[in-house]
């Protein structure tokens, strides 16, 4: 079933159930006894219902996704629109805003704000006005697993309204306890309690953060299964000595985790934490002896119904494997740290704590590795030194919550006294989580995931082994056949070549706007063709060395927009430089820029024309092909519209829109015209086209006070992202498949 679902997302239903079909046969091939039909039977039996399930599994995943997508809410890409809705999980800080998701009664929709008016919390009602945008390729999967696939581009104001029923009981209950952890102790202390107990990091300060991240503590922000663990633990014995019978106890008990779940956002990992606590509560009702390893296979099952692609989440991929890291090296690491029969309660606690700080760490410091590219060296070191403040923090938080329910409960010297803990914690990550903390690590290569693939075959293979032989399972050749076959069926999964971002250089389609101070100078690339560079910038701009150290030798044309210094005056240098094909400009830039110089096949453009790049193309705008010479060559300078796949880009030379009135569409990347000066017709232009991303060519300190700060304004308002040569030097757009993102 697991397979069935985890599969679909990425695989589609029909083929989904192969995995399963196969390690099916492959366990029937391996675990036959010889000259026993009757286990063939029951092999090829087992075989048909593994199928079976997979099959069904991966229809039923099916479904959930198209219901999934159904929920969320899909306004046209360009359209200004307002919505109302009611905030799902607190903001999220950006580096350029913040990032909301609303449930609305159309379904799910993301907004981006430059600022909030004020702290927001779940539950509350939140108006959103803006332009809708598709998410950036790197928020995209992110979103659509919190029921959004569009984003809004725009400013936020609170309703003053709440959600009812029980989602707004629960938010009732979330807000009680976090005004309870912010009593009595101070802010920064606070911040990190309502991480620790609630999984809200909102409040936490960067540098503080960081700290986290870097001492390999960050887990401890983002509730998971020892929250579960440690209400459990804190929960029983309270529960027992208040004389409440165990049955009664128990149901509590379960009432107590799933009302800890959604309060604390109802993550992956609480998720999978809330269902395996559940499933170890009712075995323990029914009399039933529990196992660690079908509670892990029951919450995989369950969260992956609740939504398949939660297989891609990061934090899921990690609670699942520090599980599965505890479940097969904590007892043999206890062992090896001196857990034997007869030591103290004191070194028990520390070597099993020890035993499942390092099992967890090395079950999920691969992970860390390919999706972040460090190792936390500091981590194991730096959890064993908060082992004994991490349980108290999290129980006085949770009596603090909980005390919190109760009007007038004195909340303070237990919040206080897990505020100490919290402040030692984060001396801790502050000590650990300096410089060298974090050992970067590179792409990993084949002989690196074949032994980790090998390493983790051997380890099911030795537990496998030890469990037959305490069971009288069978031969011993059984499990070590069976973990090899896991180990290279691993391998094999690991090292088939994967879809990746186009390394830079060799995007599918890429513009640059090449850094040449207070002038324009566009590199237009394609898979398949020569550059086309659009204008030169100014004699002094060092055009050359730009295209040296582009790698540029051959250029299929030079594209001049208007004979202005600025855009034309270093084209002489170009054609020292390089190989040029073709120059072209609209007609009477033609005769200006190419008077005095031996322009190779000279051409006229004007609207109407196309170039084509490869794949890509550049479609002429502006001006109009019988335009009447003007005095102001900025009114006629070539506007092109760039288009890769579903990737558009508008390229304004110095045409104010004020001028120049093109209307392409939604674009998704402006180039700001006249280096960001002042444009009337800016506004209208940004109605028409709702860029997600503006490019501005300008040199820095420049004596015209470019770019404008209206102009700036202006974008600001909208949302869009602004990448400005003078600060950032050349900013490239890369397109690759459906992917593209500005560097």
């Amino acid at each position: 079933m697991v397979a069935g679902l985890a599969a679909t997302p990425h695989l589609g239903a029909p083929p989904a159930p192969l995995a399963a079909c196969l390690a099916g046969l492959a366990l029937a091939v391996i675990g036959r006894p010889r000259g026993d039909p009757r286990r063939w039977l029951a092999a090829l039996w087992l075989l048909t219902l593994a199928a079976c399930a997979a099959l069904t599994a991966a229809h039923v995943a099916a479904a959930r996704l198209a219901a999934l997508e159904r929920d969320a809410l899909r306004p046209p890409v360009g359209a200004r629109v307002a919505v109302e809705g009611h905030l799902t999980q607190p903001p999220r800080r950006l580096t350029d805003g913040h990032l909301l998701v609303l449930a609305t009664p159309g379904g799910g929709v993301a907004v981006r704000a430059r600022s909030l008016p004020r702290e927001l919390s779940p539950g509350e009602g939140v108006r959103a006005r803006g332009t809708v945008r598709e998410p950036p390729p790197w928020q995209r999967d992110w979103l659509a697993r919190q029921g959004a696939v569009r984003l809004i581009l725009g400013d936020v104001e609170p309703t003053g309204g709440r959600r009812g029923g029980l989602p707004g009981a629960l938010d009732a209950v979330r807000e009680r306890a976090e005004r309870a952890l912010e009593s009595g102790t101070g802010a920064p202390a606070a911040a990190l309690l309502r991480g620790f107990v609630l999984g809200q990091d909102d409040l936490i300060a960067d540098a503080v953060r960081d700290d986290f991240r870097r001492s390999g503590l960050a887990h401890l922000l983002a509730v998971s299964g020892q929250n579960v663990a440690l209400l459990t633990v804190l929960a029983a014995p309270i529960l027992a000595l208040a004389g409440i019978p165990l049955r009664a106890r128990l149901v509590i008990l379960l009432a107590l985790i799933a009302v800890y779940v959604p309060v604390a956002g109802a993550g992956p990992s609480i998720q999978r934490a809330g269902v395996m606590g559940a499933a170890g509560v009712l075995a323990l009702a029914a009399g039933r002896p529990s196992s660690r390893w079908h509670a892990l296979g029951l919450a995989a099952a369950a969260t992956l119904g609740l939504d398949p692609r939660a297989s891609a989440d990061i934090g899921w991929q990690l609670s699942f494997a520090a599980v599965a890291g505890i479940g097969l090296l904590a007892r043999p690491l206890a062992r090896a740290l001196g857990v034997v029969r007869g030591a103290g309660p004191l070194r028990r606690a520390l070597a099993e704590g020890a035993a499942l700080t390092l099992a967890a760490t090395a079950a999920t410091a691969p992970l860390i590795a390919l999706h972040f590219g460090v190792v936390a060296v500091a981590a194991v070191p730096a959890n064993l030194l908060v082992l004994p403040a991490v349980a108290p923090a999290m129980w006085l938080g949770m009596l603090a919550g909980a005390f919190g329910q109760i009007p007038g409960a004195p909340v303070e010297p237990l919040s206080w006294l897990g505020g100490l803990c919290a402040g030692y914690i984060a001396w801790v990550a502050r000590v650990l989580g300096g410089r060298g903390a974090e050992l970067d690590v590179g792409e990993p290569g084949p002989a690196l995931v074949l032994a980790y693939a090998l390493v983790l075959g051997l380890a099911l293979a030795l537990a496998a082994a030890a469990a037959t032989r305490r069971r009288g399972l069978g031969p011993r050749r059984v499990p070590l056949v069976a973990g090899a076959l896991v180990a290279a069926f691993a391998a094999a999964l690991a090292l088939v070549p994967k879809p990746r971002e186009a390394p830079l250089g060799r995007a599918e389609f890429e513009l640059a706007a090449l850094d040449v101070g207070q002038g324009d100078a566009i590199l237009v690339r394609a898979a398949g063709a020569h550059p086309v560079l659009i204008d030169t910038g100014p004699p002094d701009g060092g055009i050359a060395e730009r295209l040296r150290e582009e790698g540029v030798g051959r250029l299929g044309a030079v594209l001049i927009t208007h004979p202005d210094r600025d855009h034309a005056g270093a084209l002489a240098d170009v054609l020292a430089a390089v190989r040029v094909e073709r120059v072209a400009a609209p007609p009477g830039t033609l005769r200006r820029v190419c008077g005095a110089l031996a322009c190779p096949r000279p051409a006229r453009i004007a609207a109407g024309a196309l170039v084509r790049v490869g794949r890509a193309h550049l479609s002429a705008l502006w001006p109009p092909p019988g335009a009447p010479p003007s005095d102001e060559p900025n009114d006629h300078s070539l506007v092109l519209l760039a288009a890769y796949r579903g990737f558009r880009a508008l390229l304004t030379g110095d045409a104010e829109a004020e001028v120049a009135p093109v209307d392409p569409g939604p674009v998704d990347v402006l180039k700001v015209a006249h280096h960001g000066s002042a444009d009337a017709g800016l506004g209208a232009l940004l109605e028409r086209t709702a860029p997600q991303a503006a490019l501005i060519s300008v040199g820095a300190g420049n004596p015209y006070g470019h770019p404008a700060p209206g102009t700036l304004a202006e974008l600001a308002e909208r949302g869009v992202e602004v990448h400005r040569t003078d600060e950032d030097g050349t900013v490239r757009v890369r397109v690759a498949e459906d992917r593209w993102a500005v560097e």
